[in-house]
């Protein structure tokens, strides 16, 4: 027993008591890699009202007051905007009775040359008979050459005559149809500005697009607001999300639709990352996480809550629990203790790491017992005493 002792003591340079240190044994199993953060409980849904026009607004509502969704939360004053709605739909109304005036007219003048046609065809009709009683006198010689010839050639004239009557008539028609067509065309031109200034007028009436409570009022009551000015905010409490920011040094690692855990009152909810900004602030990633099914019922607007993002899952990998070895050894050294009582240095790899646990991928074995703690006290030695 003297000598294991001995050979023990003369081969270590550092000896360091046992309760001084922590161990822990290199198994084999499911290594997740997560990061975890504290988020801000925000509404998914929080839209900013604006003044769609210039004017003087009244509130019909007080900040914190419950809204459903289509209710006029503020109106606003416009009198210009009122005056030239007036003014467009008054000349609406003039181009619309110019219109009706001109189908009647066209009407009329149409009725006007249909009856020419069928005057024509009148005339028409009386030729072919003439025609009909020249032939027969010319067939008895009762009639002259010439009589005969002048009823063919009143015959032909009465056929032109119809057939520019119908010509002139159509043609008419569609000159008439085309004139329509053009006012139609100016009346609709000026129903869009009709439409498109009541649509303007209408949105005086600022509705909340959501259900849920007014934030912050952003103007005063009676105020002198200009277009695009923001009125209010309106926050939806039906759904929330997490508002996290990540190290900087997981940038690279996060994507969207990666499974979290977000933790409330003791009970871990999944959820899901659904954005990331693309950009770093302040050595941080802007990030938000969604509930995926159940969300609790008593989370507050602002809350803080740990929100854990899952990165990556490495199935029957060799893991070993985290602890400060890592930060003083660099990740590179770990300690390999004997049951003898001696602790060894070996030179490592690390792979992975989670907040529990991290990857071997070279230097220990399945079952090793390495020490997990803080390695700055051995002071570097290839081999320490470790004592009772």
């Amino acid at each position: 027993m003297i000598i294991p002792a001995f050979q023990r003591w003369s081969s270590a340079t550092v000896s360091v008591p046992l309760e001084r240190v922590r161990i822990a044994t290199v198994i084999r199993g499911d290594l997740v890699r997560d990061v975890s953060v504290q988020g801000r409980v925000v509404a998914a849904v929080s839209p900013t009202l604006y003044a769609t026009a210039p004017g003087r607004i009244t509130l019909l509502v007080e900040a914190g007051a419950s809204v459903n969704e289509g209710e006029v939360l503020a109106t606003i004053d416009s009198p210009e905007l009122t005056s030239n709605l007036q003014q467009v739909q008054a000349t609406l109304d003039q181009q619309s009775m110019e219109l009706e005036r001109q189908r009647i007219e066209s009407r009329q003048l149409s009725l006007d040359k249909r009856k020419s046609a069928d005057l024509a065809d009148v005339a028409l009709v009386a030729a072919k008979r003439e025609k009909r009683r020249a032939d027969d006198a010319h067939e008895r010689k009762v009639i002259s050459i010439i009589d005969y010839e002048k009823s063919q050639d009143d015959l032909r004239k009465a056929e032109l005559a119809y057939q520019h009557a119908i010509a002139d008539a159509d043609l008419f028609e569609e000159r008439l149809a085309f004139e329509i067509k053009a006012s139609e065309l100016s009346r609709d031109r000026q129903q869009l500005l009709v439409n498109d200034l009541q649509r303007q007028v209408d949105d005086l009436s600022i509705s909340s697009p959501v259900s849920g409570i007014v934030g912050d009022l952003l103007v005063s009551q009676r105020a002198a607001v200009s277009r695009d000015t923001p009125v209010m905010a309106v926050v939806d409490l039906s759904q929330f999300v997490i508002d996290a920011l990540v190290p900087e040094s997981y940038a690279d690692d996060l994507a969207i639709g990666m499974h979290a855990e977000i933790l409330v009152a003791g009970k871990a909810y999944a959820g899901q990352l659904v954005a990331v900004s693309p950009e770093i602030v302040a050595n941080q990633v802007r990030s938000r996480i969604r509930f995926s099914d159940e969300m609790p019922g008593n989370i507050r607007q602002n809350q803080r809550l740990t929100t854990r993002i899952l990165l990556e899952e490495r199935p029957a990998v060799l893991t070993l629990k985290r602890g400060q070895f890592l930060e003083s050894g660099g990740g590179r050294i770990a300690y390999l203790y004997h049951d003898e009582g001696f602790a060894e240095r070996r030179e490592i790899k690390i792979g992975g790491r989670s907040l529990s646990a991290v990857e071997i991928e070279s230097g220990l074995q399945e079952g090793d017992k390495v020490i997990i703690s803080s390695i700055d006290q051995f002071r570097g030695a290839d081999r320490v005493l470790i004592s009772d």
